[in-house]
């Protein structure tokens, strides 16, 4: 499908943190939005000096679409291919039970996903 290779790289660098961004400012949360602001001051005025000012966005919007595709892989891989019930009305530790699944134990999966392969006792 088209949208596979295409969404998961924009998923972080436009929507999430643009949204994060968004929530922070119109709920008014004030020192979580100067938290935010202050990654981007230290960030620029860190490596500012380094590199070129496009450089510097090329690299973190690199490193967002790297970490966005990452999060996807290892979010769906542990709830797409489970079968989900709606109309069974069980409690919320059941339902959880049956939409998560674990990913087969190997060296690569539990380094790859930070141990979120086991997603059930997540």
């Amino acid at each position: 499908e088209f949208s596979f290779p295409a969404l998961p790289p924009l998923l972080f660098p436009t929507y999430f943190h643009c949204h994060t961004f968004y929530i922070a400012y119109t709920k008014k949360y004030w020192v979580d939005l100067a938290w935010m602001l202050t990654f981007y001051i230290r960030f620029f005025y860190t490596y500012g000096s380094l590199l070129e000012t496009k450089t510097l966005n090329s690299l973190i919007s690199l490193h967002r679409m790297l970490e966005s595709s990452w999060f996807v892989w290892v979010s769906q891989m542990n709830h797409i291919p489970m079968d989900i019930d709606y109309d069974k009305n069980l409690d919320w530790m059941s339902t959880q039970l049956q939409a998560t699944c674990n990913v087969e134990q190997s060296l690569f999966n539990d380094w790859f996903t930070g141990h979120l392969n086991f997603q059930i006792e997540h």
